[in-house]
């Protein structure tokens, strides 16, 4: 068992899409661990038929920073695919903040956001209005190792994302990723996001792990990616 005074805790944001339950797995797993676990829900994540200006990144990056304050004790904070996004906005200057992990994700510079990463013109963020459905076959690009059963189950529950949430760039000053001890989680046969287009964002943390798992290992090996964050919580109170 942990000294649950000196081991940190987890702050585990979701991706696209996903709202906090889909952290449930990994928290149960985290427990049995010995570990604390919290997750928060993103703003972005709106009703299906929403219109007109919705919250972006830089709402969820204030209810990431909310959650981490609230919660004061040392923090792991995990964010997976576009979780990442607000997590480099979000956890800069937070001092209880002792280690970032990104899951497939995306640890943006400054200026980048996912609409730019890759090379895409910045949009008019005034302009920038709607949602961004699920996307198209998400059986197969986001849960292409996870059980019909529960995959199903899942894909029921997927809300749109805003359009903006995509849209907006990180602008704080230093991305938390170049202040904060961060890591990288590989998903190695990841049909979303591509180990090829993990790679650059893997290159800017300083440890890299690797899960032969698809975009969503949270829900088909939640108990070895529990195994990782475990080791990088022990290797912070060292």
């Amino acid at each position: 068992m942990n000294d649950r005074t000196t081991a940190p805790q987890f702050l585990l944001v979701p991706g696209a899409w996903h709202g906090s339950w889909c952290w449930s797995k990994v928290q149960t797993a985290l427990t049995e661990r010995g570990f604390v676990s919290h997750t928060v829900d993103l703003p972005s994540l709106v009703p299906s038929g929403s219109e007109g200006r919705l919250p972006g990144m830089y709402d969820d990056a204030r209810a990431v920073r909310e959650k981490i304050d609230a919660i004061g004790a040392p923090l792991v904070v995990v964010g997976h695919s576009y979780g990442g996004a607000p997590v480099t906005q979000a956890a800069d200057g937070a001092a209880n903040v002792s280690h970032l992990v990104y899951i497939s994700g995306f640890a943006l510079d400054v200026g980048e956001s996912l609409m730019t990463c890759f090379g895409a013109e910045a949009p008019d963020l005034a302009a920038v209005e709607g949602i961004i459905p699920v996307r198209d076959d998400p059986e197969a690009t986001l849960y292409n190792d996870v059980s019909e059963e529960e995959r199903d189950a899942v894909v029921a529950r997927l809300l749109p994302q805003s359009a903006l949430s995509f849209a907006e760039p990180v602008t704080v000053t230093r991305p938390a990723w170049s202040t904060i001890p961060s890591s990288y989680v590989f998903c190695d046969n990841d049909q979303s996001l591509p180990p090829d287009y993990q790679k650059p964002f893997a290159e800017r943390t300083g440890t890299t792990y690797h899960l032969p798992s698809g975009h969503t290992p949270l829900l088909s090996m939640p108990g070895e990616l529990a195994d990782i964050l475990a080791g990088i919580a022990h290797s912070d109170v060292r």
